[in-house]
């Protein structure tokens, strides 16, 4: 049985509010591409408010449903080293 996929916003891949980034995910495609086409479309007249209208419509990811992606498996988050100079 095959599973659906689901649009959601980028929780990782983000510059604004994730959604050029869970498009990415969710078509498999770069989201550098996606950012493009976005920025063609703002300056074409009618991007702006397409992205205001799904900022509002795409709900965001959860954490879960980030950690399962299948462009993020093998990618660990890295821990932050204790600067603190306390041992």
């Amino acid at each position: 049985m095959t599973e659906t996929k689901k649009l959601y916003r980028s929780l990782s891949d983000r510059k604004i509010a994730g959604v050029c980034g869970g498009l990415g995910e969710y078509f498999n495609i770069d989201s550098t591409l996606m950012r493009l086409a976005a920025v063609l479309l703002a300056l074409s007249g009618g991007g702006v408010l397409l992205y205001f209208i799904a900022w509002f419509v795409i709900p965001e990811a959860s954490p879960q449903s980030q950690a399962d992606s299948p462009l993020l498996q093998g990618s660990q988050p890295q821990q932050d080293a204790d600067l603190s100079g306390n041992d």
